[in-house]
């Protein structure tokens, strides 16, 4: 399912998902929350909290710490992330306009708050040397089910290269996931697959990928393609960075060394 937007986010949060909601078969709580220059809002505790800046200057005041942060292209640069556990009270304050993506779960454990820079966010170019570069993505990990395994969510980016493919092959997993977009120019577009249907997704969309849904995605020549991934952690499933599965007809294609037309001539079987 694709959630559209067609019109930029209005000023404050615009909920999108919601654990105790709207589609709350994706077991978590995800928005945008948009603010002006000079605004200001308060968290109260109660929940595990994650706050992604995707653009614009923010003022963090958590667990003691006031900390500053700007980040101008969340095509080039790595993201600012605060992630904090159900105890914590966070003030968020803007120096000038911003965009910040909001995930949200239950979670009694507690865990130490933490502000991740662009330095703590690990970088993956996968696709890289196979299938004639047509796969070739950045994949930004903020935090997992190994990077903090006290946590019930899951956070990263992708940077979909023009032109290119991503979550590829064709995979899935037990936990469901959100995807959220942005372009390179802003009317850019791509295509998100999930199963068998395709579905065009443009600046500000969100795909909405249920358990055990396989999924894939392309973005258009000339436009480049972010997303959030966002996914929870099953109460008996955690999410690691190996649960993927592959479909089985689409296997071949992560061979070591695999050859594709026209390299592979025709009438080659597999």
């Amino acid at each position: 399912m694709v959630i559209k937007q067609d019109e930029k986010f209005k000023y404050g949060f615009t909920p999108v998902t919601e654990q105790h909601g709207k589609h709350s078969n994706l077991l978590l709580d995800f928005g945008i929350l948009k603010m002006k220059a000079g605004d200001k809002t308060v968290s109260i505790p109660g929940r595990e909290r994650a706050w992604l800046l995707i653009k614009g200057t923010v003022t963090f005041v958590y667990d003691g710490k006031e900390t500053s942060v700007t980040r101008n292209s969340c095509f080039d640069e790595s993201p600012y992330v605060l992630h904090v556990s159900k105890e914590i009270e966070v003030t968020i304050k803007t120096d000038k306009e911003c965009e910040i993506c909001v995930e949200q779960v239950d979670n009694e454990k507690s865990f130490p708050a933490r502000l991740y820079t662009p330095d703590d966010v690990r970088t993956d170019i996968f696709g890289s040397g196979t299938l004639g570069e047509t796969s070739i993505r950045s994949v930004r990990t903020v935090f997992d089910g190994e990077i903090n395994p006290l946590s019930n969510m899951v956070l990263g980016e992708v940077i979909n290269h023009p032109g290119k493919w991503s979550s590829y092959p064709p995979h899935d997993h037990p936990q469901p996931e959100i995807y959220h977009y942005r372009f390179f120019p802003e009317q850019g577009f791509g295509i998100s697959v999930l199963d068998d249907d395709a579905y065009v997704v443009k600046n500000g969309y969100t795909t909405l990928i249920e358990p055990d849904t396989t999924h894939s995605q392309g973005a258009a020549p000339g436009y480049a393609m972010y997303y959030i991934w966002m996914i929870p952690h099953l109460a008996d499933n955690r999410w690691l960075p190996s649960t993927r599965y592959y479909r089985k007809e689409h296997e071949w294609l992560l061979e070591e060394n695999v050859k594709i037309w026209p390299e592979r001539k025709y009438g080659d079987k597999k």
